[in-house]
This record gives structure tokens, sequence and C-alpha cells, in this order.
């Protein structure tokens, strides 16, 4: 087992480094998201997705 884990060293060790890196992008766009930034950068006038990225807020009914 030891000498597998000696052999293996390297992979385990950029393995676990891209994991984090991947981890912390995903962590970094789930808060922008919910501070409402733009992943691309630009205005949203003119982009098709417009109506996708930022979704109406249902008006609530009052009686």
């Amino acid at each position: 087992m030891l000498t597998w884990l000696m052999e293996n060293m390297a992979t385990i060790i950029i393995s676990a480094v891209l994991v984090l890196v991947a981890a912390a992008i995903l962590v970094s766009m789930i808060r922008g998201k919910r501070k409402g930034k733009s992943s691309c950068g630009c205005g949203c006038a003119g982009c098709a997705m417009n109506g996708a990225c930022h979704l109406a807020k249902p008006e609530v009914l009052s009686k």
C-alpha cells in the first residue's frame, strides 16, 4: 500500500489541486450569480439570453 502511494504521489497531489481549483471557480460563480453579476461581462440590453438570465419575480396577488 505504501509503495503504491509513493508511486502515485504526484498524480494524487495534482488531482487534489485541480479539484480545489475547480471548487473555487464553482463557488465564485455561485456567489456572483447570487449577487446578480453577469457571467459574460457585458450589458444585458442586447443579449439573446436576457430572459433566461434575469427571470422576472412573480408578482404577489393581493386579495
